[in-house]
């Protein structure tokens, strides 16, 4: 049944009848039949049958018969390839598509059947795991990111998105603080060099990265790191990196470091897909004498030259695009990463390979997935053509199965939560935060956030709840502002766990707080699904009780968009405050409600 009749049907009986007939058709075999296998483990594409039954391949071979009472697909001028694996995207609502639903649809329409997410927040990887349960998706593994203070990666977020080290200890000690919200991998901002583009972050030490990632294999964790230059790449192969998730660009490599990284037995995603000087779809650029085009065109190229030194030295090339950043979206960038593999010197063959069995291999799951085997789960893709002669068939997708259901293409389904943009919206409740609770969490059982400015230079912010005059505990939020116009600092308090689940405040009418401080102003803060909206308010030494109606915040504009609070889709209330360069702030906040 298509994807558009299930629309159809939505809701009550229709579904649950719909349901239950599709687990009936689970438990017949499928085989897929007259199909030209590429199996993905290096033997010759062949004409043969599939066949799977509850979620696994049973059997695979040009001798195989379709079993008696299986539903039979003939593939009949279509090939047959395992489902591919992108080792590094990032789910961010900047990119495109820009929700987590769009973002698996997306991905499953090219044949993208896992992929590594590494831009949330610990705290939101149980929810996004259930939201994801609940839709047509990918499998999706979540990385946790450590990066250096004043690294890449802890340019934009705070410690409890990114969390910042410099000593072998303060890793060690990260990496079990980590370990407890059990991700499914760690990627380490390694490398600070921003191209030559900009000012370098700062990069993190050998010492630092080996204690990560001999933390991390102890928790049977891989690290995947951002490393961009030769010289950095070197060290990765010293610490003990499982993948190096994107090119090393600055120069072509020496063959001391090609050996050194051969025998680190390391993989290398070189992500070549957000390099691409001009990407699919864009203009070239005005003046391609630029100093900017001619530098990003000399990176691109030290970029091909060097995976297909690392490639042809044995050095196991896997698929990362980057995705989700500027001009990659989500899905047909991974498919463009193995065309421009093709382009750095792999053969076709070698591209799907990259594509699915050897980043399967990169993250421990190649016993599971990642080649056309029996017993091995059900991702895989019909594509008409032969793209292991020409890659650019690989685009020709007829038909995409996530353990054995059909999810793209004729016969497929798509959950209904496909969708919603969001989650259903949680209750919300009255009682924010009072700051009486546990260490670091809102009356909610949620993590605060500090909200301090991005960039090269950042504020300087310290929060922590302190006892408050005559009993109780109140949040003490002081700052000492960066050098630039736009310094601010505050914090954030979700409303849900990692901010996933939207909460209905539509019984209430507004946000009341009790706040203190240095005169202000000071800005409160809702985050909904839509967009983001602000109320100021002021507060001297004495203790002031605010209360601000849902009316007196106002929207804030963003990208031409300018969003609708209806107090359904909430995120995050904060308060925070702007002041000049290497100005101070502080205040204290209690007492945080609905009301």
């Amino acid at each position: 049944m298509s994807a558009s009749i299930l629309r159809i049907l939505a809701g009550g009986v229709a579904v649950a009848a719909l349901s239950t007939s599709l687990a009936m058709a689970q438990t017949k075999p499928l085989a897929i039949t007259n199909a030209e296998i590429f199996d993905a483990t290096g033997a010759a594409p062949y004409r043969g049958t599939l066949v799977v039954k509850d979620g696994r391949i049973v059997a695979v071979g040009a001798k195989v018969k379709a079993p008696k009472g299986a539903t039979v697909i003939d593939a009949a001028g279509k090939a047959v390839v395992p489902g591919f694996i992108d080792v590094h995207t990032h789910w961010t609502p900047s990119g495109a598509p820009a929700v987590t639903p769009k973002i698996a649809d997306a991905y499953l329409a090219a044949g993208i059947t896992t992929v590594n997410d590494f831009h949330q927040q610990p705290e939101s990887f149980e929810p996004r795991r259930r939201w994801l349960s609940t839709l047509t998706a990918p499998h999706v593994n979540f990385v946790a990111r450590m990066s250096t203070p004043g690294g890449h990666g802890a340019d934009w977020a705070d410690e409890n998105t990114t969390r910042w080290v410099d000593t072998p200890e303060s890793a060690r000690l990260a990496v079990d603080e980590i370990a407890k919200y059990k991700p499914d991998a760690i990627k380490a901002f390694h490398d600070g060099w921003r191209y030559g583009a900009m000012a370098d972050n700062t990069s993190m030490d050998p010492w630092t990265l080996k204690a990560l990632t001999e933390t991390a294999h102890k928790h049977g964790l891989k690290v995947l790191t951002h490393t961009v230059t030769v010289e950095r790449g070197a060290a990765a192969a010293d610490s003990g990196v499982d993948v190096i998730a994107h090119s090393l660009q600055d120069k072509p490599l020496d063959a001391a470091t090609v050996a050194k990284i051969k025998a680190s037995g390391l993989f290398y995603a070189p992500t070549l897909a957000v390099y691409e000087p001009v990407k699919p779809g864009q203009k070239p650029p005005a003046d391609p004498d630029s100093p900017r085009a001619r530098q990003s065109q000399l990176k691109f190229g030290y970029a091909l030259g060097n995976t297909k030194a690392l490639f042809d030295a044995g050095v196991p090339v896997a698929l990362g695009t980057d995705a989700g950043m500027p001009g990659t979206p989500h899905g047909p960038s991974s498919l463009r990463e193995m065309e421009l593999l093709v382009q750095a010197g792999l053969t076709p063959s070698q591209a799907l390979i990259a594509g699915s069995a050897i980043s399967a291999k990169a993250m421990n799951l190649l016993a599971d997935r990642g080649t056309l085997e029996a017993g091995k789960r059900a991702d895989f893709v019909l594509v008409s053509g032969k793209p292991w002669e020409t890659i650019t068939d690989v685009r020709r997708i007829d038909r995409v199965f996530l353990d054995g259901q059909a999810v793209f293409g004729p016969g497929s389904v798509r959950k209904p939560a496909n969708d919603r943009m969001t989650m259903t919206a949680l209750k919300a409740k009255a009682l924010i935060d009072d700051f009486e609770g546990a260490v670091g969490r809102t009356s909610l059982d949620t993590k605060r956030l500090d909200d301090f400015d991005g960039g090269h230079d950042r504020s300087l912010e310290v929060s922590q709840v302190i006892e408050r005059e005559g009993g109780g505990k109140v949040l003490s939020v002081g700052a000492r502002m960066a050098s630039k116009t736009d310094a601010s600092a505050g914090v954030l308090l979700p409303l849900s766990r990692g901010s996933v689940e939207p909460v209905d405040a539509t019984a209430f009418k507004g946000v009341k707080l009790a706040v203190r401080g240095d005169g202000g102003p000071y800005q409160v803060t809702i985050r909904s699904v839509g967009g983001l909206f602000r109320a100021e308010v002021e507060a001297g030494s004495a203790w002031k009780t605010v209360e601000l109606p849902f009316s007196a915040f106002k929207p804030v504009t963003m990208r031409g968009q300018t969003p609708t609070l209806t107090g359904a889709d909430l995120l995050e209330v904060g308060v925070d405050g702007e002041r000049a360069a290497r100005a101070k702030l502080w205040f204290e906040l209690d007492d945080v409600t609905f009301y």
